[in-house]
């Protein structure tokens, strides 16, 4: 037994070289196979779509197409994104590259410069940006393939992100130079050099407040997001996107030096254009030339012979504006008649003045301002058809006057600014107007396309039995409070919750509270004054049907309010109602909105009546924007043989 196990033994040892050779063998051929080998690594499609569209300005790592750009040229990707110089020399005159990968490649490594810079505000920082903006702008218009041929290819919109970013780069660094140098003119062909560029500078047609050669401040679009706005409306192209925030933001809401306001915050869109017919002259050049244009006026412009889509953005410049405003306290201001309030009704223009695009005018309610028509002229303006075709109009006014004077005030303000930007009154922009009020601007919009008639002068005559020599002073002195037409343009009205027979809250002990706080301005009382003199009553009582106050107003027992119900809206005007409905229980007749009755909002033949579950800003809502949104356009197709 022991000789066999010991033959056993043998037998093994002698076999053992063999076993070991052969196991070392597998692990040689495992190592061969793990080195030479093709491995899956399965990635979401999340993962993906991240891989292949991220780049250097998403990710902040080199995009896949400029690694394997690299990698034919035998270059890491790795130390070229830490230092790009030393790989941008790589790529001239390679082999086995074509020219959309090799351009494509080349900006954004020049951009990778350009971002490793860091912030510089002088001048010099300009070039690498715009070494960047060449080659994405050759790569765009000059390699054998148009951009219509690559329209689906996410290389091409990287680039065209990788142009923007520098053209708005370049923008921001040449404005920043204009500041701390401003004898130099910027806008007027002057050129700016630096060691390697001239950059030439050209207003295309943006329109800055009059005697003001720049800005005071340029923000780019990218940077500004919102709380209180729904949504931002922009449109992809060609362009940097930025706000210029002008000297008209600093106006004196209590001194404004005309009844009108331009845009203080104007969207613009910078573009870079490089020399040359083909290639070769453009990767030459070492001249530019941006043009800033006005995103409104132009949805596409012509570069390097071809038309692309100019890009904006609509929102940026109305959110900034509504956000520096302040409007929140004056509103507050305004409706107590504060010295430092609003003196005069005030017309805020949101876009350039187009004389083409009708406008919208917009009346906001009591205590309130154009903050109540954030999220409806931003939906307004977000809408292309409607903002190609209209422009939008925001009164601001003090809520606290009485509404015949508001009533005056606003006729003047409206014509006076009409006037200033169509002094012959031809431009299409004056007809066809459409005007939408929310609440008590609902009732001021009533009276804008009404006629009064003889409504006010007979209450009055009825009351003072005037003698023919004092009907004659009052059609005089008071003809603008007392007698009205409806005004001239208007085609269209909206009332949004507007309480035309007035509200049984206005009487109540927190209202008359608040009443009592509103001081009116000396020349109401002067006013109120000359016709208790004319009526030959002495000290005898204002007269009602003038002297109250905007919150008396809106009293359903305010003999003015009573009294304006009696005239007639304008036949030439179609007007539809916005009714909230706060609760669906019982019948609609006896419904309100928390404020305002069914009752009080409806008006006999209105073309439609939206009834909207909600509260009484509803103006807000999404079903309230959706019907104004749907009424304008109905407008534009009432309008369509005009357009």
């Amino acid at each position: 037994m022991n000789a066999s196990r010991t033959e056993r033994r043998g037998a093994a040892l002698a076999h053992f070289p063999r076993r070991i050779g052969l196991l070392l063998m597998i692990g040689l051929m495992g190592l061969l196979v793990g080195c030479a080998g093709v491995r899956i690594k399965p990635v979401s499609t999340q993962e993906f779509i991240a891989q292949h569209r991220g780049d250097i300005l998403s990710s902040g790592t080199l995009s896949i197409a400029a690694r394997n750009t690299l990698s034919i040229v035998g270059q890491d990707p790795a130390p070229c994104r830490l230092d790009p110089s030393l790989c941008i020399g790589a790529l001239f005159n390679p082999t086995g590259l074509d020219e959309e990968q090799r351009l494509s490649a080349l900006a954004e490594l020049w951009l990778v410069q350009a971002l490793n810079q860091g912030r510089s505000d002088d001048s010099t920082g300009l070039d690498p940006y715009l070494q960047a903006a060449r080659y994405a702008y050759a790569y765009l218009f000059y390699t054998s393939r148009p951009p219509a041929r690559r329209a689906f290819e996410d290389r091409q919109t990287q680039v065209r992100d990788y142009y923007n970013y520098a053209t708005e780069q370049v923008s921001l660094r040449a404005y920043r130079h204009y500041q701390t140098h401003p004898g130099e003119a910027p806008l007027n062909g002057a050129a700016l050099q630096t060691a390697e560029w001239r950059l030439r500078i050209r207003n295309a047609d943006v329109r800055l407040p009059e005697g003001e050669r720049l800005p005071d401040e340029l923000i780019p679009a990218s940077t500004l997001t919102f709380r209180g706005l729904r949504s931002i409306y922009r449109r992809d192209g060609l362009g940097a996107e930025l706000v210029a925030v002008t000297q008209s933001n600093r106006e004196d809401t209590g001194n404004f030096p005309h009844p009108w306001s331009e845009p203080a915050f104007p969207a613009v869109t910078a573009v870079l254009s490089f020399p040359g017919g083909d290639l070769e002259a453009i990767l030459r050049a070492r001249e530019a030339t941006l043009r800033v244009y006005d995103p409104y006026k132009h949805d596409a412009i012509r570069l390097a012979g071809d038309t692309v889509p100019l890009a904006a953005n609509f929102t940026s410049g109305y959110g900034l504006w509504l956000a520096r405003s302040n409007f929140a306290s004056q509103a507050i201001r305004n409706v107590l008649g504060s010295a430092d309030g609003l003196r005069e009704p005030h017309i805020y223009l949101l876009q350039p003045y187009d004389p083409k695009r009708r406008i919208v005018l917009m009346l906001h309610g009591l205590a309130s301002s154009p903050e109540a028509w954030v999220n409806v002229a931003n939906e307004v303006l977000g809408d292309e058809d409607l903002r190609r075709n209209y422009q939008i109009w925001q009164v601001y006014y003090p809520t606290g006057r009485p509404l015949a004077y508001n009533n005056r005030a606003i006729r003047q303000t409206f014509q006076a600014t009409l006037d200033h930007f169509d002094p012959d009154h031809t431009a299409p922009a004056g007809r066809d107007i459409t005007l939408i009020g929310h609440s008590m601007g609902g009732v001021l919009g009533r009276l804008l396309v009404s006629s009064s008639g003889s409504v006010l002068h007979d209450a009055i005559q009825a009351r003072y039995s005037l003698e023919p020599e004092q009907q004659a002073r009052l059609l005089n002195d008071y003809s603008g409070l007392l007698y009205f037409t409806p005004v001239s343009g208007v085609s269209r009205a909206v009332f949004i919750a507007a309480p035309h027979r007035g509200t049984a809250y206005a009487n109540n002990h927190l209202a008359r509270f608040a009443s009592s706080l509103i001081r009116l301005p000396l020349a109401i009382f002067q006013d109120l004054s000359g016709l208790t003199r004319m009526t030959q009553r002495g000290q005898a009582q204002y007269d009602r049907a003038l002297m109250s106050n905007g919150i008396d107003n809106l009293s359903d027992q305010d003999g003015y309010l009573r009294l304006s119900n009696a005239m007639a809206i304008s036949p030439a005007v179609r007007y539809h109602s916005i009714i909230a409905r706060r609760s669906e229980d019982g019948p609609l007749e006896d419904s309100d909105d928390g404020l305002v009755p069914w009752r009080s909002a409806h008006l006999e033949g209105a073309s439609s009546e939206k009834i909207i579950p909600g509260t009484h800003s509803i103006q807000e809502t999404p079903p309230a924007i959706l019907e104004v949104r749907r009424i304008l356009h109905e407008h534009l197709r009432a309008l369509e043989p005009d357009r």
